[in-house]
């Protein structure tokens, strides 16, 4: 009997390089998966729940713990949403930093995944440290643009992780002068480094696995998403955020402690690559014209072109950081006045691992009676086990139980996903009769 026509199981040792922890199970009939199941196993956190009865500025800072990866995103969308309730109309100013903001945001995240997480595994390493050996350059290129988005959160956030800067309406504080124009300084000197990225992204090698799956990414005519436009997929929705629980539908695995998504009842990715599938006129002139110098193009339907997504994304994020802070001034006030009411509003964001969703219910008084949160990772999870199952098929599961591993676990990180803020992710089960 060949390898092929065998029943089996594959169980991994628990794996680092992917931000929380959880499993993957697989099992094998006739050369076909019949099972496969990613398990999410940490335990639920409640932040949905003790987030109710808190006063709307205690907001921003409580939802900023949800992640120490992506706090801006969480924040964002819940201010948005809670504006929405109270009638909110923000500053240029103020819309402009946040957009800013968001800008570090994805240039911490984005590069640590691009150069820590997910690069050893297309250069054959099992670590970022030993390919540092080889690719020393590389890995200091990438730890100097994450330090940059650092620098922009805690300039914006009082510190870079968990930032507390972000109010309701606004900022507590305005950057000085002098901040800004040093953070210029730094952003100028970078440029071309991320020009380099993408490149080098383009250049590695990635497999040739091409899927059919719909994209979903926030719009917006005149700009690339960070924190306003309407809901767009590849398969024709443009809805505004507000009819999102419409078309969108969360439900209960039994093998995972995080909850599903649905697009009319598929599976749909959220992300870099999604964004830069539906949004590619949007980006600067000067990306594209970078990006059209590699041998990737776009939209692109090969899964592991999320890593050149994620590059362009980054050159994206210094190019408008540069241009806002160009046009800076320190404003009179760095927020505007807010008047709670009762009302349910919506915010939807784009967290660097994707569309992240919320809806806040509030009393007179602005305290939260209900809220919802849907992160990107929950999103993404059914389409990961899509992927899962056609890629390792597609490889042919004839092979031995350290390729299949592998392989299982370079398609899980490509994702990026965010179980939570642990520091181990995967424990798959392949089992061979």
């Amino acid at each position: 009997m060949s390898e092929q026509q065998r029943d089996l199981t594959i169980e991994v040792p628990v794996l680092a390089r992917v931000e929380g922890e959880g499993g993957l199970s697989l099992e094998v009939k006739n050369g076909q998966i019949t099972q496969l199941q990613l398990r999410i196993f940490e335990p639920p956190r409640f932040f949905e729940k003790f987030l109710e009865g808190r006063s709307y500025q205690e907001v921003p800072d409580i939802v900023a713990r949800i992640c120490g990866i992506c706090p801006v995103a969480y924040q964002m969308s819940a201010v948005h949403a809670l504006e929405s309730i109270f009638g909110v109309k923000i500053t240029p100013w103020i819309r402009a930093m946040r957009r800013l903001l968001y800008c570090g945001e994805w240039l911490e995240s984005h590069n640590l995944h691009i150069h820590l997480l997910a690069a050893p595994d297309f250069l054959g390493y099992r670590s970022a440290t030993e390919m540092a050996a080889q690719y020393g350059e590389e890995v200091k290129r990438g730890l100097a643009l994450q330090h940059i988005g650092n620098d922009i959160i805690r300039m914006l956030g009082g510190r870079s992780v968990h930032p507390v800067g972000v109010k309701v309406g606004g900022f507590y504080k305005a950057p000085s002068l002098a901040d800004v124009e040093a953070l210029k300084q730094k952003i100028r000197a970078a440029i071309p480094q991320a020009e380099a990225l993408v490149r080098w992204t383009a250049s590695l090698g990635l497999p040739d696995d091409h899927q059919e799956f719909v994209c979903v990414s926030t719009h917006h005519a005149q700009e690339y998403p960070f924190n306003e436009g309407d809901l767009i997929s590849s398969d024709g929705l443009n809805i505004p955020i507000a009819e999102y629980e419409q078309h969108f539908k969360e439900f209960h695995a039994a093998h995972s402690t995080a909850l599903h998504s649905h697009l009319h009842d598929k599976p749909y990715l959220v992300g870099p690559l999604a964004r830069v599938n539906l949004n590619y006129a949007q980006l600067p002139a000067p990306v594209r014209l970078n990006l059209e110098r590699t041998n990737v193009q776009f939209p692109s339907n090969n899964m592991f072109h999320s890593l050149v997504a994620r590059a362009v994304e980054v050159h994206f994020a210094l190019l408008e950081a540069l241009q806002i802070l160009d046009n800076y001034h320190v404003p009179d006030s760095p927020y505007v006045p807010v008047t709670p009411r009762a009302g349910t509003g919506y915010g939807c964001t784009e967290a660097p691992r994707g569309m992240l969703w919320h809806t806040w219910t509030t009393n007179e008084q602005g305290e939260v009676v209900s809220t919802r949160i849907v992160p990107p990772t929950s999103q993404n999870q059914p389409r990961i086990e899509e992927d899962l199952k056609l890629s390792l098929e597609a490889m042919g599961l004839d092979h031995s139980d350290d390729i299949l591993r592998l392989r299982a676990e370079t398609v899980i990180r490509n994702y990026d996903p965010c179980i939570s803020c642990a520091t181990h992710f995967l424990k798959l089960n392949v089992n061979r009769a």
